[in-house]
């Protein structure tokens, strides 16, 4: 591979850095459906250095209005002193930043049906508990105040701190180069929101990153996370990249690398999105690397913006012979985004590919796509979530 790892910084994930966000614009237009932001975070006198396919590790926190919400419902005061490692801190300084509080733990739900008096709530609810689906599928719309204004209890606090979950830090595929960028980190965010129980909420993370924090000011706590594997291929080696959605990042991140370096491997991207109107990402910026020649081939699918729905692997497939030459001259191929459907499904069409345009065996192809490409010769890499 042709990145050099990247180098251990005294800023990890026990120890952040405290960063500052200089640039957060929409790249979803008009009549998207999604809320997708381009965020900067500049990484100040840091001294942190990163390579494309590294991803930034975010320690989120919560918007104060959630705190403000919940507080009244649990009977306890903001400026309660919650005992911490560091010294005594307000409650609500603690819980904005250090406890998730956008989904309701099982535990805390249990506990409030053990203060609940007998009667048609306390049996409500117990019903939920008992059924294992209908647990799962209470907590995926509720947060704490949700639950107390369905089912009201107090709590002492320190009763209620042991039923809430740390904020864990989430990473984020980096969507910049260094050589483009120097001293920056772009990120490609889709915020999760979603109105639920009469209230709007975030995803901890998203909703923090995308409309939780101002401004050029010193207090995102970020580190670098190195990749292991998702590396960057020699500089006169071919790409193939299939990022739809926010998986685009990485890729953004690979070409601008490339046309900074001058490196000379042909670069082919796969994109898609729900409506090409409102949801083409940095579609400027890909348009300008077509034209100087960085951007080899690009092939988009826009799921909506006909009656049969088009997908990426759908482009692969209309593609395939142009495809199997390229992996036979020694393309890498990449894939980053949603794991559940879009990987398996992108999986299954190279194996397909494999047997169409190679001429194998399906046991042949899976063995080929899964093994040798995979594995032996470490050209097939995912970053997937």
């Amino acid at each position: 591979m042709s990145t050099t790892p990247t180098a251990p910084s005294v800023y990890n994930r026990a120890n952040p850095f405290k960063a500052r966000i200089t640039a957060n614009y929409a790249l979803s237009g008009e009549g998207s459906t999604k809320d997708t932001r381009h965020i900067v975070v500049n990484l100040g006198d840091s001294g942190i250095n990163y390579v494309p396919g590294d991803s930034l590790g975010v320690v989120p926190r919560n918007f104060p209005q959630t705190v403000d919400d919940l507080l009244p419902h649990l009977g306890l005061g903001p400026d309660t002193m919650l005992d911490q490692p560091t010294g005594p801190v307000p409650l609500r300084d603690a819980l904005i930043h250090g406890f998730i509080l956008n989904r309701v733990s099982k535990k805390f739900v249990k506990a409030v049906l053990e203060r609940l008096p007998e009667g048609e709530k306390k049996k409500q609810l117990g019903e939920i508990v008992a059924n294992e689906e209908a647990f799962e599928d209470y907590i995926f719309t509720r947060d704490y105040t949700d639950v107390l204004v369905e089912y009201p209890a107090t709590f002492a606090l320190g009763e209620f701190m042991p039923l809430i979950n740390k904020i864990a830090p989430r990473l984020y595929s980096i969507a910049s180069s260094p050589k483009a960028h120097p001293g920056e980190v772009h990120l490609t965010v889709a915020v999760v929101n979603y109105h639920t129980h009469g209230r709007v909420k975030y995803g901890i993370a998203s909703g923090y990153l995308g409309h939780g924090q101002q401004l050029n000011v010193d207090d995102v706590p970020v580190y670098i996370q190195p990749t292991k594997h998702f590396h960057m291929p020699p500089p006169d080696a071919a790409m193939i990249m299939v990022g739809p959605g926010t998986g685009i990042a990485p890729f953004r991140a690979f070409l601008e690398d490339r046309m900074a370096t001058g490196a000379t491997g042909k670069n082919w991207l796969f994109f898609g999105d729900q409506k090409r109107a409102s949801d083409f990402l940095y579609e400027a910026e890909f348009a300008e690397m077509q034209r100087k020649g960085v951007l080899t081939k690009f092939d988009l699918a826009f799921s909506r913006d006909q009656a049969e729905k088009i997908y990426v692997q759908n482009r692969m497939h209309e593609n395939g012979a142009e495809f199997w030459k390229w992996l036979q001259d020694g393309a890498y191929f990449y894939i980053c985004g949603d794991a559940k459907r879009m990987a398996k499904d992108v999986h299954q069409m190279l194996i397909q590919i494999a047997q169409e345009h190679g001429g194998l065996t399906p046991e042949a192809a899976k063995e080929y796509i899964e093994v040798t490409l995979a594995k032996t010769q470490k050209r097939y890499l995912k970053d997937v979530y």
